[in-house]
C-alpha cells in the first residue's frame, strides 16, 4: 500500500475575534507559524488559559486573602517566612522571572496566619511586574494590614529577559529589598533578619 505524506488538516475551533485566543492565533501566524497544524490548533486557547492564571493577581484583593486571619496576640519576637517561591512576568518583555522571597515582621499587637504571607506574595507576583515594585508592594501591604513595628522583605530572582535574550547571562541573579520601620531604623534588627534568611552555599550569596 502506497504511503502518503499528506498532512491531515485539523479544524480550527471557533473563537471570539476579540478573545485572547483569537489574538494569539494571529500572533502565531505573524511569526510564520502554521496554526492549522495539529500541534498548534488548541495552542491559542491554552495560551489564554495560562495567561489568565499568570495574571490572576489583578482579580485578587488583600481582604479576600486575609479573610479574618488576624489575631490579637502579644508577641515581640521577629516572625520570618523564608524561601517563598514565586513566579512572575516582567512587564517589559512579557518573559518570566522567578525566585524566592523572604518576609519578616516585628509584631506589635497583631499576628497573621502564616499561610497568608505566601498568598500575599502570589497576589502581587501574578501580575505584570518589576522585581523592585513586587518587593515594595509586599512590604507595604503587610505594614498596612498588621501595623507592626517593622517589615523586612528580601527578593531574589532570575530573569528570563536577561537569560534568554539581551546579555544572555544565565547565572546572574538580582536581589532587591524593602525595609520598613524597625528594619530600616535598627541595624541590629536588620542584621538579625539577614542572618536568619542567609543560606550557606545559597546561589544568591
Amino acid at each position: 500500500m502506497k504511503k502518503t505524506n499528506a498532512r491531515v488538516k485539523v479544524m480550527q475551533p471557533k473563537r471570539d475575534e476579540e478573545s485572547i485566543a483569537s489574538l494569539m492565533n494571529k500572533i502565531l501566524n505573524k511569526i510564520g507559524e502554521d496554526t492549522d497544524r495539529e500541534g498548534l490548533v488548541r495552542t491559542p486557547e491554552r495560551a489564554e488559559k495560562a495567561l489568565r492564571f499568570l495574571t490572576s493577581g489583578y482579580e485578587t484583593n488583600v481582604q479576600s486573602i486575609i479573610n479574618g486571619a488576624l489575631f490579637n496576640e502579644k508577641c515581640d519576637e521577629m516572625v520570618v517566612v523564608k524561601d517563598i517561591e514565586f513566579f512572575s512576568m516582567c512587564e517589559h518583555h512579557l518573559l518570566p522571572f522567578f525566585g524566592k522571597m523572604h518576609v519578616a515582621y516585628l509584631p506589635k499587637d497583631k499576628l497573621i496566619g502564616l499561610s497568608k504571607i505566601p498568598r500575599v506574595v502570589d497576589m502581587f507576583a501574578r501580575r505584570l511586574q518589576l522585581q523592585e515594585r513586587l518587593t515594595q508592594q509586599v512590604a507595604e501591604t503587610l505594614q498596612e494590614v498588621l501595623e507592626p513595628r517593622g517589615v523586612g522583605v528580601i527578593c531574589e530572582a532570575r530573569h528570563f529577559c536577561m537569560m534568554m535574550r539581551g546579555v544572555e547571562k544565565q547565572q546572574s541573579g538580582t536581589v532587591t529589598s524593602a525595609m520598613l520601620g524597625a528594619f530600616r531604623d535598627g541595624k541590629d534588627t536588620r542584621d538579625e533578619f539577614l542572618s536568619l534568611v542567609s543560606h550557606r552555599n545559597h546561589p544568591f550569596y
